[in-house]
């Protein structure tokens, strides 16, 4: 591979930054309770002077805010006595790591790993329901949590529902091996606000459940060894005005009926990070316009950076020296001679690491990206200008026992590789902004990825400015991933009251959403409102749900058929209203038609019997660019999962899910009345038509092969007969190849399986299964 660097303007594209992270630390938890008796001084949260300890060691908070009745600076002199009991108690806390939970590096796409430590593990507790100002007593910290999962959740330790204040502690040491001379605080998120204290001393607050944030907390700690952190968080019962996603409020959303347990407190990693003085802030990756290079562009922030000057190194290899920092804000292109393109077939990634050389230090900050431009041109979908089609599965990011937090990073894995073997090459991650570890692995397995934000409850000024202070985090923070494809934005009009059509306010809140993403990245396609009622996006999807094949398949013909279509929507259990696809006008057709929900059935065989049916009735329509089935896996009350809420496999009577969304499908002609009794032949005769879709690059001669077997086997067990064989263009419906198949003899029924291969080779099966009465 040869490299060649040059220097250019990047125009219109806001940069993109991603953050850094730490090495691993653990502080022993004390029980000061036990410390209480020998405790002084007065506890009135005013106080500034002096603290002591009848020890004898006293520590200044000269400079500190009241942070309440446990008075932190006096049980830090008590941490700091020079005791031979104490250096042994902290000693080799302090330096174990085993058994930290989530202790993987959080921030992948701003990788300054080199120098983090975790503060993930075991924290003091207190709830705090009668919202005191000033914090619990020393004798109130009596329960424990697990960082970072939710206090609701069983892995918490707590499992407290509707507790909307707590107050987190943790005494931690600095890591010697953090490099530079600031040390920062890093939360991957916390829902909902949270008000943070370094010994003693306030160093920030923040809002918004879903955003990262960070405080830089030098000037803050204290001298010695040993620090404490507090964090007071509130989360609100009544969520509606603020963003939420899928967690139940109380009074209740308009979407209760399909909500799960909430998530409150600290729900991501924390962790300290070390830096220079003089640091880089951002660091914006996109692939050049002829996909041969990589557009780069970030910031530098904090003192001297005028003076500082940049390496750039591609691959770890160096490509660009003595760059300044008005030329990094400008923009940098990276040439690569020989370009590799990320894929979902070819996931290739490169690594471009950023050094920042001044006065103050070193730092040094890496990015991954792939080389890939996905674009609509018309109605049609295409990744480095082969057309594709979207074949998703909704991903709501719950798991047992840990709730929105993923129990460990191979959780994120192992969804991933269900949705790939399932036949899925695109998830939709559902109003979550997920967690970043998870777009880290979508890069490297190849996954396509539509992204969302968290959706409000009720419409307010207050709940539309919650919604869009998520959208600069979110294209910030997650921007560089190849895998994200598509920004989502609102959804079937939750948070609008379902009001869109009518209110012009409304209208304009979609449209500046909208309008701001576009603006921070021009480079993806974008939804303004999931499902219906659609003002301005590049994508029309709609969302259609019904629980037999014969309705879903008038459903979607009316949709695919009429100009103008609109159809039934249950807005509650009592109230169905019809939705139009556009606020105003005809569906245009110039933008790719996608469904973007759909399934149906109560049982696991029943839905996977729609999957099969429902899914080949949108490949019927060669206008339809895409889908996304519901979902991939149960959640708490809701089983509409192709696997259930532990990530099992469910029974999907026979008829793998990957079958369904393979590249190649068959497409009967067929009308199915209920799960093993797809078709009747009172004669004994299976007579039916086949037609093939194919969503491939090329041509291709399909040969069709039928063979018997039991009615929900996966396979046949009869010997399989030549049924004709057909020539198939890309993303056009053949010609239908007529089947006059007999059951085998005495049999009262059977399935019959439908093989479709070329030059030998399986592309792809289906079956139906034939009663004779």
């Amino acid at each position: 591979m040869t490299i060649v660097a040059t220097r250019r303007r990047v125009l219109d594209r806001a940069p993109a930054p991603l953050d850094a992270a730490p090495e691993p630390v653990i502080a022993i938890r004390f029980s000061f309770a036990s410390l209480q008796n020998g405790f002084e001084g007065d506890t009135k949260p005013d106080r500034r002077r002096l603290q002591r300890c009848n020890c004898g060691v006293s520590v200044s908070r000269s400079k500190a805010e009241p942070v309440g009745r446990h008075r932190v600076p006096s049980l830090l002199s008590l941490l700091r006595r020079t005791s031979s009991v104490t250096d042994s108690l902290l000693a080799p806390a302090l330096t174990d790591t085993s058994g930290t939970p989530r202790a993987e590096y959080p921030r992948p796409q701003f990788d300054r790993s080199h120098s983090w430590q975790p503060l993930n593990g075991v924290w003091d507790f207190a709830r705090d329901a009668e919202h005191t100002s000033d914090g619990p007593a020393l004798e109130e910290w009596t329960e424990s949590i697990v960082v970072p999962f939710a206090w609701e959740t069983e892995v918490s330790g707590v499992e407290a529902l509707w507790l909307d204040r707590a107050w987190y502690r943790r005494f931690f040491e600095v890591s010697r091996s953090l490099d530079g001379d600031r040390t920062v605080l890093h939360f991957g998120a916390v829902h909902h606000s949270c008000t943070v204290w370094i010994d003693g001393t306030n160093v920030g607050a923040h809002t918004g459940g879903y955003v990262p944030f960070e405080f830089d907390i030098t000037d803050a700690l204290t001298p010695g060894d040993a620090h404490e952190v507090l964090v007071r968080v509130d989360s609100p019962v009544d969520k509606r005005s603020i963003a939420h996603g899928k967690q139940r409020s109380v009074p209740r959303d308009d979407y209760d009926g399909c909500s799960f347990t909430p998530t409150s407190g600290i729900w991501q990693s924390v962790w300290l990070e070390g830096r220079p003085a003089t640091y880089l802030a951002g660091l914006d990756l996109r692939a050049t316009d002829g996909l041969d290079g990589i557009d780069l562009r970030g910031a530098l922030s904090g003192m001297g950076t005028a003076s500082a000057t940049l390496t750039v190194l591609l691959d770890d290899v160096e490509v660009l020296t003595g760059v300044g920092p008005a030329e990094l804000q400008a923009g940098l292109t990276l040439d690569i001679s020989s370009p590799r393109l990320w894929s979902p077939q070819d996931p290739h990634l490169y690594r471009v690491t950023v050094i920042v050389e001044s006065e103050n230090g070193e730092d040094r900050v890496a990015g991954t990206t792939g080389l890939r431009r996905f674009e609509t041109l018309g109605p049609e979908l295409y990744l480095n200008g082969t057309r594709i089609s979207m074949r998703g599965v909704l991903d709501q990011g719950y798991w047992p026992r840990t709730g929105l937090t993923a129990p460990d990073d191979d959780a994120f894995v192992r969804d991933l590789e269900i949705a790939k073997q399932a036949g899925f090459n695109l998830v939709r991650k559902h109003l979550k902004m997920e967690d970043p570890r998870f777009h880290y692995h979508a890069d490297r397995l190849g996954m396509l990825v539509w992204a969302e934000p968290a959706s409000t409850g009720r419409y307010s000024a207050e709940a539309a400015a919650a919604f869009a202070d998520q959208i600069e985090p979110m294209v910030r923070r997650d921007g560089n991933h190849p895998s994200i494809i598509i920004w989502g934005l609102y959804n079937e009009e939750w948070g609008l009251d379902w009001a869109l059509p009518d209110d012009p306010a409304k209208q304009e809140t979609v449209r500046d959403a909208f309008q701001q993403i576009k603006r921070l990245d021009p480079s993806r396609p974008a939804v303004d409102n999931s499902g219906w009622t659609h003002l301005d996006t590049d994508l029309v999807d709609w969302h259609v749900y019904d629980e037999k094949p014969a309705g879903w398949a008038d459903k979607v013909r009316d949709l695919v058929t009429d100009s103008a279509p609109s159809f039934p929507v249950a807005i509650a259990v009592d109230r169905i209203v019809d939705k139009k696809l556009m606020v105003e006008g005809d569906v245009p057709s110039d933008v790719p038609f996608v469904n973007s929900e759909f399934g149906g059935g109560y049982t696991s065989v029943e839905r996977g019997w729609n999957l099969h049916w429902q899914t080949q009735e949108l490949r019927r329509h060669d206008s339809i660019a895409g889908y996304v089935w519901t979902e991939l896996n149960d959640i708490e009350h809701e089983t509409a999962g192709i696997v259930d809420f532990e990530r099992h496999l469910r029974d999907h009577g026979g008829r793998p899910p990957a079958d369904a969304n393979a590249e190649t499908v068959t497409v009967f002609d067929v009308t199915p009345l209920e799960p093993g009794r797809d078709l009747v032949a009172p004669d004994g005769v299976a007579r039916l038509g086949v037609a093939v879709s194919h969503h491939g690059s090329s041509a291709v001669d399909v040969h069709v092969a039928v063979a018997w077997g039991p009615v929900f086997s996966e396979a046949p067990t009869g010997m399989a007969e030549n049924a004709g064989t057909v020539r198939v263009d890309p993303f056009r419906l053949s010609g239908t190849v007529t089947l006059e198949v007999p059951l085998p003899a005495d049999a009262s029924s059977s399935r019959l399986h439908v093989t479709l291969s070329t030059n030998g080779e399986l592309i792809g099966r289906g079956s139906v299964d034939v009663v004779r009465d």
